[in-house]
């Protein structure tokens, strides 16, 4: 294992609270790296050498991450755009995916749009609101929310600007989708100061990598199949493997065993398919990191 240099300049990492954490956190508990904290605390205290965490709101990470206060962090692409934030994209995880919409009440739709009228528009993401409106020449006047924007139309206001994972939310308070404004997830940012640090660049890539190992590895399972000598290029052929299938000969010369990792998604048509190939004794497993 690669030694991590002990110094007085640890790796500020920040920790999004609220939606994101458990994602985030079941993420670096795959790869290895263990967080701990007390309920109300702020400061966990985190098993990767020389780091530094704390539990932020998402925008306040980026916040700090474009103040060069905070090194490398998770949060939300909509939180870098609304603050138009100077920081790098080392990784996007694809958790916890949500659409930032701008949605009206259900019988504004109805009736063809928007009402032929200066409307109210709220949200938490007043800059992506203001842009949107300035865009669209909208004539508007904007209202900032802090939470729970959807209960504001109708009598609040006409529209609102918000992110949405499942539209749930949306329909049940009489909400539907007038315009889709951008796709946000979780991503791991970086600061623009710790980039330029040969070490803490080093680490931040090091990072990155056991993430990306993770996330690959949920994609895939291990597939372990046994195939006769007159089956095994038929067999092969069928398996859609990283780069080439691991092929060994089974004792007594009685045929081969093949191992690769396959797309998890293809399983259901692939297994099939290679039973009736001549695949035999086929096995399943996870997979918890894969290194290409």
């Amino acid at each position: 294992m690669a030694e991590i240099i002990k110094s007085d300049n640890p790796l500020r990492l920040g920790l999004p609270k609220g939606r994101m954490e458990p994602g985030v956190l079941s993420l670096l508990a795959d790869a290895g790296i263990s967080v701990r904290g007390t309920e109300r605390g702020y400061r966990p205290s985190i098993s990767l050498p020389n780091t530094a965490a704390k539990t932020m709101k998402p925008q306040n990470i980026i916040e700090m991450l474009s103040h060069g206060r905070r090194d490398v962090g998770f949060a939300g692409a909509d939180w870098v755009e609304e603050l138009n934030a100077d920081v790098v994209e080392v990784l996007d995880t694809g958790l916890d995916p949500v659409d930032l919409v701008a949605a009206i009440p259900r019988e504004i739709a109805s009736n063809g749009g928007l009402p032929d009228r200066r409307i109210v528009v709220t949200s938490e993401y007043e800059q992506i609101a203001r842009k949107w409106i300035r865009e669209r020449s909208i004539e508007a006047d904007f209202v900032r929310s802090y939470g729970a924007t959807e209960v504001f139309p109708p009598e609040d206001a006409d529209l609102i600007i918000d992110n949405v994972a499942t539209g749930a939310t949306l329909r049940a308070n009489g909400l539907v989708v007038y315009d889709t404004i951008m796709r946000s997830s979780t991503r791991l940012y970086a600061s623009r100061g710790a980039m330029n640090d040969p070490l803490k660049r080093s680490r931040i890539e090091s990072l990155r990598l056991v993430l990306q190992s993770v996330l690959e590895a949920r994609l895939r399972v291990m597939l372990e199949i046994n195939a006769s000598r007159d089956k095994l290029d038929t067999v092969v052929a069928l398996l859609p493997c990283m780069r080439e299938a691991t092929v060994a000969p089974l004792f007594g010369d009685s045929g081969y065993a093949i191992r690769a990792a396959v797309p998890r998604d293809e399983l259901p048509v692939l297994l099939p398919a290679l039973k009736e190939a001549g695949g035999t004794d086929i096995v399943v497993s996870s997979i918890a990191q894969i290194v290409p």
